[in-house]
């Protein structure tokens, strides 16, 4: 019988991880599948945890992502084994196929963004750094993959402004795509500084005196689009949820309400037909203290569910 996790032998690192790691309930012998590996933090955590008694397959899209959780889980040497594969969750039937599974016991989509691909990526992932216009996860794109550049300078305005608006939840949106149709007249938009003035002069003073940047939820917008991630979480939760033996748990970490809204729906649908259960009927979020500790996590909300 595979024995439990204590929750005395969890050491709280990142957002939700106390709560998310618990939730799952590693045992020793699981297959456990982090689809969204970015640092390595909750990979390193189920393998201190289940005292190495597990397999830990590690995914990422972004190479430099695999590499430095790599060079942080081989630090705890021989403890577990650790498989790595570069590819974006939405291909996890494959990925567990060429490394020869058929089915997994607990599956981490962790669906924030790590502070390494924000800030050191260079794609323009943030609105704090003057960086080329990319906004995808891929480290290195190829000329017919989509940008946020072409997005910004070639889709007509009343696109622009339903992306942003869906996605991103911008109550300017319309004045948003406006002012940017105006500007990419003048001259084409290349890099997150010309973006940003531009939604700047696109929305009232008021707007930009407000707690959340005013170009928070236009960047977020224009990275869902790029990366397709409405459609992305989906085929992962299915693929994943197909890939999960019976007993077996999924734990979902989102950050916005787009996201927790597909995760939401897609389990309550299984629910009722009877094909899991909710471990927690109500999104789990951060505690005051881990709030303060870590201001990213304010808006995270993490669904546990076990395949029945």
């Amino acid at each position: 019988m595979k024995s439990p996790v204590t929750q005395a032998s969890v050491i709280h690192k990142s957002v939700l991880l106390q709560q998310s790691i618990l939730g799952l309930d590693i045992k020793a012998g699981d297959v456990f599948v982090d689809a969204t590996l970015g640092g390595g933090g909750h990979s390193e955590a189920v393998c201190k945890i289940a005292h190495g008694e597990v397999t830990i397959i590690g995914v990422d899209a972004d190479e430099k992502a695999i590499q430095r959780s790599r060079a942080r889980l081989e630090k705890l040497g021989e403890k577990c084994k650790i498989l790595f594969k570069q590819s974006n969750f939405r291909n996890l039937d494959v990925v567990l196929a060429e490394l020869g599974f058929t089915q997994v016991d607990k599956i981490l989509f962790d669906l924030g963004l790590s502070s390494q691909e924000i800030q050191e990526s260079g794609r323009g992932f943030t609105f704090q750094k003057n960086e080329p216009l990319l906004m995808t996860f891929n480290a290195e794109p190829k000329p017919e993959d989509l940008t946020a550049r072409e997005i910004v300078n070639t889709w007509d305005e009343e696109n622009i402004e339903t992306i942003i608006k869906s996605y991103g939840e911008e109550k300017y949106a319309r004045r948003i795509a406006r002012m940017i149709v105006e500007s990419r007249a003048e001259k084409p938009i290349e890099t997150t500084f010309d973006l940003v003035e531009i939604i700047r002069m696109a929305t009232p003073s008021s707007y930009q005196r407000m707690k959340i940047h005013p170009a928070t939820r236009t960047f977020q917008a224009l990275r869902m689009t790029v990366n397709d991630e409405v459609r992305t979480l989906t085929e992962g939760l299915e693929k994943g949820f197909a890939s999960l033996r019976v007993g077996g748990r999924i734990a979902v970490i989102s950050f916005h309400s787009i996201e927790d809204r597909v995760v939401k729906h897609y389990f309550k649908k299984l629910a009722i037909d009877e094909k899991l259960i909710l471990i927690n009927k109500k999104p789990i979020i951060p505690t005051d203290e881990e709030i303060v500790e870590n201001p990213r996590s304010r808006s995270a909300k993490l669904r546990i569910i076990e395949k029945i």
